[in-house]
């Protein structure tokens, strides 16, 4: 069997169990029930939405998309979004099953979004701040050039600016589709972090579900305070590689965030409904002349 006979094989069992789910479902009534993915106690829908899409009964942190994390955190109305119009393109006219054009056409309808980052600058309990807000929805989250010219580009308005700078992460990594040019935006991102540091600027990392790879070994985690969000997974390589790597059986808590913060590789671990509490104390104290 060819790759791209076992990549068709592997689609069509996915679609063959879509259709298996929604079989006698009539499609134009909405769903009111959900099932949490972790400890699977039968939910209304509107029940997770208004706890912040927590489940109320084990707290586990749903992924959220980048505009619903802006909503959450920034005061309302008060965040600006900035550099939208940088679009990615296909430099290296890549194809794998599909070519890499499609694939940014998909990741753009399923999200409403031109790349996998929204940056821009609003405020938080009124103190302003730039952000780079990360979405997992399109591609994985990975960083291509764009996601590394944006973030570059915010950390450069809040120098400008003066103000603090907030990154909150939810990634795979780097994106294949881009390759080496991926994988520059590593060593991009890190030095537009250390003229934050040069400026004596306040850069602040918010750890989401999941960051891992070239974003973990970048500017991820290179803030003066590392926050990471209750459950989150956070790390380079996967836990499989890891464990095939060097023929060890991981703790059951590797790779949380309570499991970084008792390794003491990040300081503090917050529920979501806190976070934006945390995040307006960070700065006001930061502000405390």
């Amino acid at each position: 069997m060819t790759i791209q006979e076992w990549f068709d094989k592997r689609k069509e069992a996915q679609i063959e169990r879509r259709a298996k789910d929604i079989k006698g479902v009539d499609t134009d009534t909405p769903e009111l029930w959900t099932k949490c993915v972790h400890c699977e106690t039968q939910l209304l829908k509107s029940e997770i939405e208004e706890n912040m899409m927590v489940c109320p009964h084990c707290d586990y942190h749903y992924r959220i998309s980048a505009r619903t994390r802006i909503q959450q955190l920034f005061d309302k109305g008060s965040f600006k979004e900035m550099f939208q119009n940088i679009l990615p393109t296909d430099p290296l006219e890549f194809f794998d099953t599909e070519s890499y054009k499609d694939r940014l056409k998909k990741a753009h309808d399923k999200t409403g979004l031109n790349e996998a980052v929204i940056t821009g600058v609003g405020d938080i309990k009124g103190h302003k701040i730039a952000a780079a807000i990360m979405d997992f929805e399109y591609m994985g989250g990975s960083m291509g050039s764009v996601v590394g010219e944006k973030v570059t580009r915010i950390m450069e308005k809040a120098i400008e600016l003066k103000i603090p700078m907030l990154a909150v992460t939810s990634s795979g990594g780097a994106r294949m589709q881009e390759s080496a040019l991926s994988l520059m935006q590593m060593a991009k991102t890190s030095c537009a972090a250390g003229k934050l540091d040069e400026a004596g600027i306040l850069y602040i990392n918010l750890l989401t579900e999941p960051t891992f790879g070239g974003i973990t070994a970048s500017f991820g985690t290179l803030g003066d305070i590392i926050i990471a969000e209750q459950g989150a997974r956070i790390g380079f390589a996967g836990r499989r590689v890891i464990e095939q790597t060097i023929r060890q059986k991981l703790p059951d808590d590797f790779q949380t965030a309570e499991y970084l913060l008792k390794c003491g590789q990040i300081d503090i671990v917050s529920k979501r409904k806190n976070l934006r509490k945390t995040l307006a104390n960070i700065l006001e104290m930061h502000e405390i002349k």
